[in-house]
């Protein structure tokens, strides 16, 4: 293989998620799968993962239910949770807004990185609390530093693993995952920890831009389709309770546990 090609191939697998803009490219197909050596494909297992070449390479080689599953963005990348035009890129908040929550709601805000959405929770819910669950620790130190800055005593970080997010069962009203769900290594095991922790009554709110609409200028790996959604949320047992579609370019889609 020429030396350029392989430089390429390194490059393009390790860095491209670790600018500030991640996610934002046209709305048009990758050619990585142009580029990749491996095209075979092995029959997926009976929880709906296969391990393939990637056909994406902002992706890794797993995929969950035909999804490639998106490589996760590193804290170095976190001043673009932080962009001064989020707020009114992504209308978040209307999104606060939408999610109906009551000043007492145990919240849980998983992929909470620096806290963007975290602090904009907590007084939302003054006589509960916020969990603010990463998986970097890098992550959640830059939080604990926020907490003191917006001086939030019903923030706490939590540090959850790839597979567990380490809430406690049967104990929170609301999970809310903003653009991170694509991102999760096991999903399958962690939306099963997910709906575990909620009570009878919670809720999941997941938010992901809309796969149906080519003209979010986001990867085609970064979005997500209604149905897709579904598909996966039903395989652990959460159906979707409603669907909102106030946000300038994102679904919001609420699920409860099945009955």
């Amino acid at each position: 293989m020429p030396v350029s090609l392989l430089f390429f191939l390194r490059v393009s697998a390790t860095g491209l998620l670790l600018s500030a803009a991640a996610c934002t490219q046209p709305p048009t197909e990758s050619t990585a799968a142009q580029l990749s050596p491996l095209q075979t494909s092995v029959a997926p297992d009976s929880s709906g993962y296969e391990r393939r070449a990637p056909k994406d390479l902002n992706g890794i080689s797993k995929y969950y239910m035909g999804r490639q599953i998106a490589h996760v963005m590193g804290h170095e990348g976190s001043d673009w949770l932080e962009r001064s035009d989020r707020q009114q890129e992504e209308g978040t908040d209307i999104l606060l807004r939408e999610l109906r929550l009551k000043p007492t709601d145990v919240v849980a805000d998983i992929g909470a990185g620096t806290g963007y959405f975290t602090f904009r929770l907590s007084p939302l819910v003054p006589q509960g609390k916020v969990l603010a669950v990463d998986i970097q620790p890098e992550m959640l130190t830059a939080l604990q530093a926020n907490k003191a800055k917006f001086n939030a005593p019903n923030v706490e970080p939590v540090l959850g693993t790839t597979q567990n997010p380490n809430l406690p069962a049967n104990s929170v009203d609301l999970v809310l995952i903003v653009d991170a769900y694509h991102e999760f290594d096991h999903p399958r095991e962690m939306m099963r920890a997910v709906r575990n922790s909620l009570t009878p009554t919670g809720r999941l709110a997941l938010v992901e831009y809309r796969a149906e609409d080519p003209e979010v200028p986001i990867k085609r790996i970064h979005k997500m389709s209604v149905e897709q959604a579904k598909r996966e949320m039903a395989a652990i047992g959460l159906v979707l309770a409603d669907t909102i579609e106030t946000l300038p370019q994102q679904h919001l889609l609420i699920f409860r546990r099945a009955q």
